[in-house]
């Protein structure tokens, strides 16, 4: 499987607009952060887990030429407001699975009513299927199976999802234990690492690194980072030895 790091900021992205704070300025390509989506592929398959209001940039940054799917964690805009951007695929491809919360679905279809328009629909907007995501119901991903883990942002309900030995999780701040059992025995897991400071919804660095070594994958990568968690290089420094500061562009192969 081959990991594709589209974007590892939070929901403003690094440099935040007009923030003269040291990170901002930073001149390491790695604390510069487009907002939080992977991309995953094996064999012929690609599929995106979240589009965000940077997604063009992010597909053209990584020369995609196709995707199978996208895989949406939540409806934050953040996560999802690149989703007009789909229609070069489309164009190629036909219409694009998506698959999400019944929650999320709902959401998509009020903002971007267009896309879903079943009558008189506007010549060249995007066009998607719909697969709702239901917990404890795996679904087909290509030739592989994805496992849904619930978690909670806050108050607000997410996915996380398990694809074999692969597990990414944004936006947690709490997991229930029978969520964290299906995540036994990773090769590598991404989670959630906003700032060093509590958050009401985030995982903190210390929050993070407690849920790594609960869940115990050979390595670790943190994304959905904020600028004041700090300089790339210094963060990393801190870390232990098999959990990683994720940052744009970074491509795993395992």
């Amino acid at each position: 499987m081959n990991l594709y790091f589209l974007g590892t900021g939070t929901s403003q992205g690094i440099p935040v607009i007009g923030s003269h704070h040291s990170v901002c300025q930073s001149a390491d390509q790695r604390d510069k952060r487009l907002r939080v989506s992977i991309m995953i592929s094996w064999e012929e398959y690609i599929f995106v887990i979240d589009c965000g209001p940077d997604f063009r940039q992010q597909m053209l940054a990584s020369n995609c030429q196709r995707i199978d799917g996208i895989l949406f964690t939540h409806e934050h805009s953040d996560h999802t407001a690149g989703l007009d951007d789909i229609r070069p695929f489309n164009y190629r491809q036909g219409d694009i699975p998506v698959f999400a919360h019944q929650r999320v679905i709902i959401n998509l279809k009020k903002r971007f009513d267009y896309i879903f328009e079943t009558s008189n629909k506007y010549p060249g907007a995007p066009s998607v299927q719909t697969f709702e995501v239901v917990n404890n119901q795996p679904f087909a991903v290509g030739n592989k199976t994805a496992i849904p883990i619930n978690v909670m942002h806050g108050k607000l309900q997410v996915f996380g999802y398990r694809i074999d030995d692969f597990a990414y999780l944004t936006d947690v701040k709490t997991i229930e234990e029978d969520e964290i059992n299906k995540l036994k025995n990773l090769k590598v897991l991404v989670v959630n690492a906003l700032r060093e400071e509590s958050h009401h919804s985030h995982f903190n660095l210390q929050e993070a690194l407690d849920f790594v070594n609960v869940v115990k994958p050979q390595k670790a990568y943190l994304t959905h980072i904020s600028h004041i968690l700090g300089f790339h290089e210094d963060v990393q420094q801190k870390l232990p030895a098999n959990v990683y500061l994720a940052y744009d562009n970074l491509q795993i192969k395992f």
